[in-house]
């Protein structure tokens, strides 16, 4: 599977979902990277195979 496709398989749906799980929940975690793992742990992935989880908050997170 390249790395194309493991992007394409979550849809825009669970992303957005995720990213904003990130921004929610990283206080409480002991920072924002181990926020980042446990929810891509929740969607059934790794941070390393879902690069989209790692953004910054601003408008383009409420694409």
């Amino acid at each position: 599977m390249t790395e194309q496709q493991r992007i394409r398989k979550f849809s825009p749906e669970v992303r957005r979902r995720a990213v904003r799980m990130v921004l929610e929940h990283r206080g409480e975690h002991a920072s924002e990277w181990a926020a980042m793992v446990s929810i891509a742990a929740k969607i059934g992935g790794t941070v390393e195979t879902l690069p989209w989880i790692n953004v910054q908050p601003g408008p383009a997170v409420d694409r």
